[in-house]
């Protein structure tokens, strides 16, 4: 049975730091890209970061870049989210994400975390 489970998830200060992990099982983690979203009230889910499963390559939504480091543990089948500056505009419910291309995309989701940033 395929699982992912986030836990970092709580109430912090703007400018405050916290991080985010994904203990996966069930399927071959190295073998997916992982990705975490979030969605705040009233939005839609938006692509945060992602890590692909061979190289390791990231990418990052413009409104975290310098801020978010996304990282993977693939011995460990976990996948983290460090957080750092973070702004009231962060608080949304993160959902980690893993997804791999067998003829077409097969994605699997979290149950999601919430991150609360006050100001």
């Amino acid at each position: 049975q395929v699982q992912l489970v986030e836990s970092g998830g709580g109430l912090v200060q703007a400018g405050g730091p916290l991080r985010l992990s994904c203990a996966a099982s069930g399927f071959t983690f190295s073998t997916y890209a992982m990705s975490w979203y979030r969605q705040a009230p009233g939005k839609e889910r938006e692509l945060v970061a992602r890590i692909t499963s061979a190289r390791g390559s990231t990418n990052y939504a413009d409104s975290v870049k310098g801020r978010f480091t996304i990282s993977r543990d693939n011995a460990k089948n976990t996948a983290f989210l460090q957080m750092n500056s973070l702004k009231p505009e962060d608080t949304a419910v993160y959902y980690c994400n893993a997804y791999i291309y067998v003829g077409s995309r097969r994605d699997y989701w979290g149950q999601g975390t919430q991150v609360t940033v006050s100001s």
